[in-house]
């Protein structure tokens, strides 16, 4: 059994065990190639436990490949690709699935997709045959709902299922975890009420416990050759809920501390 342990509270704990599987490809069942592998790592699904899916292979699953080396970009595709050191037909679907386009650097252009800030549009050419990119999924929280309601019918658990991908963070270097859908259980913590350790309550806190686990399990995945897609955690300090959305984790960009100073160029 392989798995990466990572504490937290102290005692039980949680346990993410990351998933092996095949190179996925168009068409292939999710649900089968995650029951394969936690039956090849020697575990079982039990009630509680968050399935995290990179979307990636969710994407790759529907078809949703893009061959940008035969689209004809517009002037403006055009103009970002060469300020930027990008494809140009690359750039124009960027440009097509962003909501809003703010600037970039080289090799990357800040956007918004769905409420989250993503370079390119959260497309990717990583790990994806040569001219080709991979779109998001058109609804991640619809994608989790379905995956989690197979699993249920199919092994008979109450799990909760995320689907995850990486992001960048202001003056950081690097790539860490996002949620972007979820299904079964809460993407926040509201510690607005409670106190501290000197009795004076909070007034803003809410953790994000969604990202908190994608970014634990994006660590497991990793960015490479890993072929872990998939990470199983156990013991998770979740709320599960049925009702549960994503949209739970997202606020308006008039509140955001980032987004108030931000302003979108023409697409």
């Amino acid at each position: 059994m392989t798995g990466t342990l990572v504490p937290v509270h102290g005692g039980l704990g949680t346990i993410l065990f990351g998933i092996k599987t095949r190179l996925i490809g168009v068409g292939d069942n999710l649900v089968s190639l995650l029951l394969e592998g936690i039956k090849n790592e020697g575990l079982r699904l039990e009630d509680g436990d968050i399935v995290a899916i990179t979307s990636k292979v969710v994407s790759v699953s529907q078809n949703r490949l893009v061959r940008f080396d035969t689209i004809n970009p517009s002037e403006r595709a055009k103009e970002l690709a060469a300020e930027y050191g990008l494809e140009p037909g690359f750039v124009e679907v960027v440009l097509q699935e962003a909501d809003e386009v703010y600037g970039g650097v080289y090799r990357a252009i800040l956007t918004s997709k769905n409420g989250i800030m993503f370079a390119n549009s959260g497309i990717d050419h990583k790990n994806v045959p040569q001219g080709f990119a991979v779109l998001l999924p058109e609804n991640p929280d619809r994608d989790s709902t379905e995956i989690r309601r197979e699993i249920e019918k199919r092994v008979g658990k109450h799990v909760g299922v995320m689907l995850i991908d990486s992001r960048t963070v202001p003056l950081r270097m690097g790539t860490i975890g996002v949620a972007i859908g979820i299904s079964g259980f809460n993407p926040i913590r509201d510690c607005r009420g409670k106190s501290d350790l000197y009795d004076k309550p909070l007034l803003i806190t809410r953790l994000a416990v969604a990202d908190d686990l994608a970014c634990a399990a994006h660590l497991v995945m990793g960015e490479t050759t890993e072929r872990i897609p998939m990470v199983l955690i156990r013991g998770a300090p979740v709320e599960f809920d049925e009702s549960a959305s994503i949209d739970a984790a997202r606020i308006d960009s008039k509140d955001c501390l980032y987004m108030r100073i931000f302003q979108p160029k023409p697409i």
